[in-house]
């Protein structure tokens, strides 16, 4: 019987999975898996975290999204890395068993699920301020304040915010190669969107929106990157794709970092156009903000319906692909035990986690319903930042670890990379308020809580599984494999791949 030091540090091995376990269908290629990336970061920091950012950052939030943009970027690189040596379900999860230890694994796992469910939520709450605006544009009506709003805001249930969850994963369950193509067409149709909202608010630029540039000064900046931070959560999803992955080692890594090009470039562009067409004091507490901006430049509603129409397509597209990560991270975390075993039960005709997706799209609709989106955009922003860190940090491990490992993608510069996107990291979190910080902390011990009591006692590493032969053995922090082992392990997973 392992000690309980061990059974916290035992790690999963990065060798193929072992031969039993349930798998996913590998049906995602690389075009897919940018559009996952794209889909599930672009709009959110766009369509409507602009009123809750620039009232805090000014003008500067400019820089807010440069400051996130540079830090997702060489968090970007790490999970390239990451991606390419542990081609698995599970993202910063996984990464984290297979360097860490089972323990930080599972306190991962609390962040990734806080970190998907809440930004589900979230972008489903800004889905809800689109429809709204969309008729009032066509019909001269809209949903009552009472049933598209949260209590907080003077609602009692947002009911948009729901229906579009349940939408997403209707569509979840159908398969994963078809809500890969739905999202695909929707992220062409939101980009057109985008660069349409540019090319009209460029038309209204006025130079004295930005005089006062950084009212508060480098504080407001920081602080207002830590609120839009969430916004970059598309980049993880990719790499809970891991096990639906058409050549992994190759796909990921290259779907990574070409959403951030198109992300960064995309996110800078409009912040530049809204806030030339808008005075700053005019975006806090705006609902479907971009929309509006339109109207009042064209002085006409139908520039602003069209907004509208590629915000809800777009927010669909994030609310998809984040629903898609949890479900995704569920799986893995139930296939090595450690959460119930009715997660990792996958519908033999789909091929999709039914039952996961159900229980995901009701513990998510209810936060929809009655939570304040500025609430939970700051804690997907806090379980993204830990994720982002712990990746970084997973990189250098397991470059000590096993040298010898096939990557699909090395980040140069040594251990430069991974260290200053965990500086960044660091930074943004202290500029988050302390509630957020607390409330973090408490959902991650009542995790680290349930691990004690259920995942380490039925951990598929302590209950025993059979291993394909030639796989590098089991591992703790303390007992390494030997080189020959690692050699060996990377041996058989070329063998694999060519198979």
């Amino acid at each position: 019987m392992p000690t309980i030091a061990q059974q916290l540090l035992r790690r999963k091995p990065t060798a193929p999975v072992a031969t039993g376990e349930v798998h996913l269908k590998r049906s995602i290629g690389l075009f897919s898996l940018t559009m996952i990336g794209v889909g599930g970061t672009l709009g959110t920091g766009i369509f409507f975290i602009l009123s809750q950012a620039v009232p805090i950052a000014g003008p500067a939030v400019i820089w807010s999204f440069v400051i996130g943009g540079v830090v997702a970027g060489l968090t970007a690189l790490c999970y390239a890395e990451m991606a390419g040596a542990v081609p698995v379900s599970g993202s910063t999860y996984s990464y984290a068993y297979a360097t860490l230890g089972e323990g930080t694994a599972m306190a991962v796992g609390a962040c990734l699920l806080l970190e998907y469910g809440v930004s589900t939520a979230a972008v489903a709450v800004g889905w809800s301020q689109y429809v709204n605006q969309l008729l009032q544009n066509l019909l001269g009506w809209q949903i009552p304040v009472e049933l598209s709003q949260a209590p907080e805001q003077g609602g009692i249930v947002n009911i948009p915010a729901v229906i579009v969850i349940v939408l997403c994963a209707l569509l979840l369950m159908r398969g994963a190669r078809e809500s890969t193509l739905v999202n695909s067409i929707m992220v062409v149709v939101k980009i057109s969107v985008v660069l349409f909202f540019c090319a009209v608010a460029f038309t209204g630029w006025n130079t004295d929106h930005f005089h006062n540039f950084a009212p508060a000064g480098l504080a407001g900046v920081v602080g207002g990157a830590g609120i839009i931070f969430f916004s970059f959560v598309g980049l993880d999803a990719v790499s809970t794709a891991g096990d639906e992955a058409k050549n992994p080692k190759r796909n990921l890594p290259l779907a990574i970092m070409f959403a951030l090009g198109i992300i960064i470039t995309l996110y800078v562009l409009t912040c530049l156009a809204a806030l030339g067409a808008q005075a700053p004091e005019k975006f806090k507490n705006q609902d479907a903000g971009l929309a509006a901006i339109l109207q009042n430049i064209i002085g006409s509603t139908w520039p602003g319906t069209v907004v509208a129409i590629g915000a809800i397509i777009s927010i669909f597209s994030v609310t998809l692909v984040c629903l898609y990560g949890q479900t995704r991270i569920l799986f893995a975390m139930s296939r090595d035990g450690m959460i119930p075993r009715v997660f990792a039960k996958v519908n033999p005709r789909t091929m999709t986690p039914i039952p996961n997706t159900v229980i995901v799209m009701i513990a998510t609709g209810v936060l929809a319903a009655v939570v304040p989106i500025d609430f939970l955009a700051e804690m997907t922003s806090i379980g993204t930042l830990v994720a982002f860190l712990v990746v970084s940090l997973g990189v250098i491990i397991l470059r000590v670890r096993e040298p010898e490992l096939e990557r699909g993608f090395r980040l140069p510069l040594g251990w430069t990379i991974p260290i200053l996107s965990i500086l960044g990291c660091i930074a943004i979190i202290t500029q988050l308020r302390l509630v957020t910080i607390l409330v973090f902390l408490a959902w991650t011990a009542v995790f680290l809580v349930f691990y004690w009591f259920y995942g380490r006692r039925h951990s598929a590493l302590q209950v025993g599984h059979p291993v394909i032969e030639a796989e590098a053995p089991f591992t703790t922090n303390v007992a390494q494999p030997s080189t020959g082992a690692v050699r060996e392990a990377a041996a058989a997973r070329r063998e694999a791949d060519r198979g």
